[in-house]
């Protein structure tokens, strides 16, 4: 059996940049096997799967290389972007379903796709000490922010931390002791940033970590954004109403920009939005086997 998966970059700045991600149509008859088989083929961070669905407009699975995820921000851009380019829909208002919920989906004139995300769940706090030796740091750099250390999810569990102007591009990462401290921890992965110049157009530069999943980093990322949005409202970050502009992938040499927004009110957030746009880069053929089991 051969697959054809289209091939997308998400999050590109100004058609440069982004994270590649597999996109898969018609993938009903799939085996939860077969689709692995491919996200591995494939090899990028991510490969999004695209299903028939009763009550919504698709169901959406997402792989990575290892194992299957609740859900993937740059993959879900991707698939939007691409059934955009191909023509089978139109700009408008979609909803997919993910392990994450029920997600809409909004596709602009222009080909921006904006992606709700789940409503955040703070899962706690992790001390400095904790983290600072898996990321190369010490512990006192990271207290200079004094920005606590929380883990957030928007659709996946982060570890979200702050980190000097210009110590980001100095993380190392331990991928064997980052991968077991989020295993204990119950994470993706860390999403660590700097806070740019107020007169910048961008809030932050991020860095996305996630090698317990078979990322070791990862040039831009959906859900750690909207996770990211959220720790700086909650924290008092207030840029352009809570319109967030984020640049990841920096010291991949492969710059991407996010945006996030957060409407919140006296109840709490009620609406996280990331979004971006999508170049094509071709289409992939894969051969499978006919038949692998569930």
């Amino acid at each position: 059996m051969t697959i054809t998966a289209f091939l997308v970059n998400s999050f590109c700045a100004n058609n440069t940049g982004g994270n590649p991600a597999g996109v898969v149509l018609n993938a009903d008859k799939l085996t939860n096997t077969e689709k692995l088989t491919i996200a591995k083929e494939i090899g990028f961070s991510e490969t999004a799967f695209v299903a028939q669905d009763h009550e919504v407009d698709f169901a959406v699975s997402f792989y990575t290389t290892t194992e299957e995820v609740d859900f993937c921000g740059h993959a879900t851009l991707a698939v939007f972007a691409t059934l955009f380019e191909q023509g089978l829909l139109n700009p408008g208002y979609y909803t997919q379903r993910t392990k994450a919920g029920l997600l809409g989906v909004t596709i602009a004139a222009d080909g921006q796709i904006t992606m709700e995300q789940a409503l955040p769940k703070y899962l706690g706090n992790i001390a400095y000490d904790d983290l600072a030796g898996l990321l190369g740091l010490d512990e006192t750099t990271l207290a200079k922010t004094g920005l606590p250390i929380d883990v957030i999810t928007t659709g996946l569990p982060d570890i979200i931390v702050a980190v000097p102007n210009g110590d980001l591009d100095k993380i190392t990462i331990d991928e064997e002791a980052l991968s077991e401290f989020c295993q204990k921890h119950n994470v993706i992965g860390v999403h660590a940033f700097e806070l740019c110049e107020e007169q910048s157009e961008l809030t932050a530069s991020c860095r996305n970590f996630a090698p317990l999943v078979g990322i070791p980093e990862e040039s831009a990322t959906g859900s750690a954004s909207g996770a990211l949005a959220c720790y700086l409202s909650k924290h008092g970050f207030v840029h352009q109403e809570n319109h967030f502009k984020f640049e990841q992938g920096r010291a991949m040499g492969c710059s991407s920009h996010i945006s996030a927004s957060v409407y919140s009110d006296e109840q709490g957030v009620y609406k996280v939005l990331v979004g971006g746009y999508a170049n094509h880069l071709g289409t992939q053929d894969i051969v499978i086997p006919i038949g692998n089991n569930t």
